[in-house]
């Protein structure tokens, strides 16, 4: 075999054991409403956080169209993801699908992309939770020390300055007390997400109703006023709201019925979130200017433009609160199984896919990847990187839906439970509407994004080549 014959193989589509390297199985204790609790709790706290910031960039109707436009194509990415769950029912998401599709090379680098999507995400949103708690807190006269409330450190040629560095220290916990809670197991971290879930939709629920009369039509007028470019941009910036329906597929080994449900979960996530998000967008943006809104809190600045309602502050806070909580259970989540089926395809070292047989969680690798966000969440201000986790989810999007078109041209007669309808249209759509989002993102982020790929492909020549459950069966 030789070198492009190695990284281009692949593992076998329909292989249905988890376990057939040895180990102990994950729990299987989720069903429909606990998966799509899943893909709603990382959806749906992006949105707290994306419509100022699209909006500024697209105007009210162009953050709008921004909205349509990446669900559009996030549609068609679900359908993809859909078809492969149903064919291939076991954790791993888009590297699981990518390794069975495309190759071992392509399976690694989209495992590695997934890591900007699920690890590094958790990081600026702990802050964000933070930062809520803090504000709330503060209401109450109560305050941190100024050292422990912000994610500074201030280096200096002899190293770190002490004396003038800063940390989140409720960053740290939140991410720390979020591992643990996973490493306990998934039918806990399930009741504790799908509480918040609910929460969430109540609190974004009453915030549309309650100031939907407020809503000014001239606010959309002109309808694109900094045109189709900034609709792409926008586009590029609010993706990271959508980002989440895929996580269900991720914890395809802990569902009682992944061919029958991850597929149902995966649509009705991102329908339920696509509803909610062009309901919220709409009324902020139809009560606030888009020229002046708070790019970091618009919901909030809604509120305070149609009269400054206490309680209805109030429910905002709570649905940023849940939303944040969410996003880091489910994320963190997410971020654990990827490397759980990595290590177990021996991508990674063994220890990491080791199971323990009383909570039948990946308790090691859970603990050490909580312990490694909540320092980058304690340590970093990082939010420069949320960019970078929209690119490296939507080039993972666009090989899953490179993945459905070539396994229908490979196998076309392969047995698929749920079957994209217009397949290789559906594959083709998805796949370039995901590279024309991405087109909305700054040069900065694509230099970044090619850093963090060669440093994965490092990583790749230096272990996962040389260890690959593959190797050894060649």
């Amino acid at each position: 075999m030789n070198l492009a014959q190695r990284l281009l193989a692949t593992q076998p589509h329909d292989r249905i054991s988890p376990t057939d390297g040895g180990g102990v199985p994950l729990r299987r204790a989720l069903g429909i409403y606990g998966l799509i609790s899943v893909g709603l709790g990382t959806m749906l706290g992006g949105i707290f956080s994306t419509i100022g910031a699209g909006a500024n960039v697209a105007g009210a109707g162009g953050v709008l169209a921004s909205f349509a436009l990446t669900g559009f194509a996030c549609v068609f990415v679900a359908l993809c993801y859909a078809e492969l769950s149903s064919m291939v029912p076991i954790a791993g998401s888009a590297y699981t699908y990518a390794y069975a599709t495309l190759g071992e090379f392509v399976a690694w680098i989209i495992g590695w992309d997934l890591i900007l999507e699920y690890g590094i995400s958790v990081a600026p949103l702990a802050a964000t939770w933070s930062g809520s708690v803090q504000s709330f807190l503060s209401s109450y006269n109560v305050n941190l020390p100024q050292a422990l409330r912000v994610a500074h450190v201030v280096f200096t040629r002899g190293g770190i300055d002490l004396a003038h560095s800063q940390i989140d220290v409720l960053a740290i916990a939140v991410v720390l007390a979020i591992a643990a809670l996973l490493a306990i197991g998934i039918s806990e971290s399930t009741r504790t997400n799908t509480l918040f879930v609910i929460i969430q939709v109540v609190a974004l629920v009453v915030f549309v109703v309650a100031l939907f009369g407020a809503v000014h039509p001239a606010r959309f007028v002109p309808a694109f006023p900094l045109g189709g470019s900034g609709v792409i941009a926008g586009a590029a910036l609010v993706f990271f709201a959508y980002i989440g329906f895929d996580t269900v597929t991720v914890a395809s080994e802990e569902a009682h019925d992944p061919i029958r449900d991850v597929p149902r979960a995966v649509i009705g996530s991102l329908v339920v979130g696509i509803v909610i998000f062009m309901a919220a967008a709409y009324v902020t943006v139809g009560i606030v200017p888009w020229q002046t809104i708070d790019p970091n809190a618009a919901m909030s600045d809604a509120v305070k433009h149609a009269g400054n309602a206490g309680w209805l502050n109030a429910v905002v806070f709570v649905g940023a609160f849940a939303g944040t909580t969410t996003v880091m259970i489910t994320s963190l989540l997410g971020q654990c199984r990827i490397f759980y089926v990595m290590a177990r395809d021996r991508m990674l070292p063994p220890i990491v896919a080791r199971v323990d047989a009383r909570t039948n969680t990946p308790v090691i690798t859970t603990l050490t990847t909580g312990v490694l966000v909540a320092i980058l969440a304690g340590v970093l201000p990082i939010a420069d990187l949320l960019a970078l986790v929209n690119v490296g989810t939507l080039s993972a999007f666009a090989i899953v839906c490179a993945g459905v078109f070539v396994l229908r041209l490979r196998k076309p007669d392969a047995v698929r439970p749920f079957r994209a309808p217009f397949g290789l249209v559906t594959a083709a759509l998805g796949a370039l509407l995901c590279l024309l989002v991405m087109t909305g993102l700054g040069t900065l982020t694509w230099i970044r994004f090619v850093v963090w790929f060669a440093i994965g492909v490092a990583i790749y020549a230096a272990y996962g080549f040389r260890h690959s459950r593959l190797r050894e069966r060649a």
